[in-house]
């Protein structure tokens, strides 16, 4: 006999948005019900952003035992990769138990393990179980996307979702997608010992400033990676252990394995969207700027949700607009000019608010302000000298967007990230104290250098004379 269930919300995917939603209703004391087909944690957990960090912190070690000497140390560096294996998969069951389904029902969430499927409009059946909520949030993700490539479905090839399982260090890696997966995988695997060579049909990190992303590019190409941009693949041909890649021009690519990093596509598969009236489409499904579908009991938030950001932290926000509108009524509106985003390659680089050319695309009158890292004394101490900050403002000085190439960008950026959302003047950076030696007095400086012209102006010097002659 068929359950019945009537939660006030049903949310449809445990990865990191939909856990979002879960848990922050399980808080609150709001009935609620969670549906996943695979493992708790979703991509970001077991695929994505765990892993892939964990590995980068082993590339990041093996690295800087190399560039040792600079420091006056001299170590010898041998990589097992094996134990990289390990030390990946332990860092995945560390954070595990935060996501696990025991964890939610302690909050009080009824978890339930299975593929979800709309029977109406105000329906979901999981097997023999029934969820009629009043309020329903897909938060089902993304999968990696596969390029329509000849030879490609035979196999045998790696994405994301599988790459992790390596235990043995490829010899060479032919990656396929130089966006941020690829290039982050392929200097990670490069500094563990692997040759590697990408493949991009464009240009490399495309959706970032190219004056910044160029910087990244340089230095994959001092680490050894090698990139050939503006390609493209007339066929795929891979067997165990051997990987062949053959260009349209008749350049032949051998490798070992073959990782393809070609971008991500919305899961709306088995679904049944029509069953409940939501429109949807191969971008996604589609949402107003509350995050409403076309059916307005259901939300769609995350990697799913069309027309957005796809990032783990995007998918956060996503959800607490969520809570906001379907507990508390309060109005929402997404925007994602406040929802920041990282390559974690080294250098790093971390975007907020607009790019220049958006800004320009916009319509906006704008101000470029620019500071280096070599000309910050905490990136001497550390070696890290290569990169910079890109502020771009009004030119009233309203911050629009920032751009920071270099180390720790992901962390420097959040201080931008709250300035934007908050619609800050860059006036009200100048009086901020930041402590010294720290990266963080790059954004400083730049704020003060746009300030130097004016400092100097005939009209600001006649001033200063005259409130001399009061002593």
């Amino acid at each position: 006999m068929a359950e019945t269930l009537t939660p006030d919300i049903c949310v449809i995917g445990a990865g990191s948005a939909g856990l979002s939603v879960a848990a922050a209703a399980g808080a609150f004391g709001v009935p609620t019900v969670l549906i996943e087909s695979h493992k708790m944690g979703g991509d970001c957990l077991h695929t994505g952003c765990v892993p892939s960090k964990a590995l980068l912190a082993s590339a990041r070690r093996a690295a800087s035992m190399r560039d040792s000497n600079a420091f006056g140390v001299t170590a010898h560096v041998s990589v097992d990769f094996g134990k990289v294996h390990e030390h990946v998969r332990r860092t995945i069951e560390a954070i595990a138990p935060n996501d696990s389904a025991e964890r939610f029902a302690g909050l009080g969430v009824r978890v339930i393990k299975g593929h979800a499927a709309f029977k109406d409009r105000r329906t979901v059946a999981v097997g023999d179980i029934e969820i009629r909520a009043r309020r329903f949030v897909i938060a089902t993700g993304s999968a990696p996307a596969l390029p329509l490539i000849p030879g490609l479905a035979n196999g045998p090839y790696f994405t994301n979702e599988t790459i992790f399982g390596l235990t043995a260090l490829p010899k060479h890696l032919v990656v396929i997608g130089a966006g941020p997966i690829g290039l982050e995988l392929a200097q990670g695997f490069r500094r563990l010992g692997s040759d590697v060579t990408v493949l991009e049909a464009g240009e490399p990190l495309a959706k970032d400033d190219p004056e910044c992303a160029a910087i990244v590019v340089t230095q994959l190409v001092r680490d050894g990676v090698v990139i050939k941009c503006g390609v493209k693949i007339a066929e795929v041909a891979c067997t165990v252990g051997a990987a062949t890649v053959t260009l349209e021009s008749g350049e032949s690519i051998q490798g070992t394995h073959l990782l393809v990093a070609a971008g991500r596509q919305p899961v709306t598969a088995g679904l049944s969207l029509e069953a409940a009236g939501i429109r949807h489409d191969h971008t996604g499904i589609t949402v107003n700027r509350k995050l409403k579908t076309s059916n307005s009991r259901v939300y769609a938030i995350g990697d799913v949700a069309a027309g957005h950001l796809q990032f783990t932290h995007a998918g956060n926000y996503h959800a607490g607009l969520v809570i906001q509108n379907a507990l508390f009524r309060l109005p929402v509106r997404v925007n994602n000019d406040v929802i920041p985003w990282v390559t974690y390659t080294e250098p790093e680089l971390a975007q907020t608010g607009l790019s220049e050319a958006e800004a320009r695309k916009r319509g906006f009158k704008i101000r470029v302000m620019r500071w280096p890292y070599h000309d910050n004394d905490r990136a001497q101490t550390e070696r890290e000298t290569h990169g910079h900050i890109k502020i771009v403002t009004t030119a009233k000085g309203k911050i629009l967007g920032v751009t920071i190439v270099g180390a720790q960008a992901g962390e420097l950026i959040s201080l931008w990230t709250l300035a934007i959302a908050q619609g800050l003047n860059i006036r009200a950076l100048i009086g901020i104290v930041v402590p010294y030696p720290t990266l963080s007095e790059i954004g400083k400086r730049a704020v003060l250098d746009s300030f130097t012209p004016s400092l100097t102006s005939p009209w600001v010097r006649r001033i200063m004379a005259w409130l001399r002659l009061f002593g």
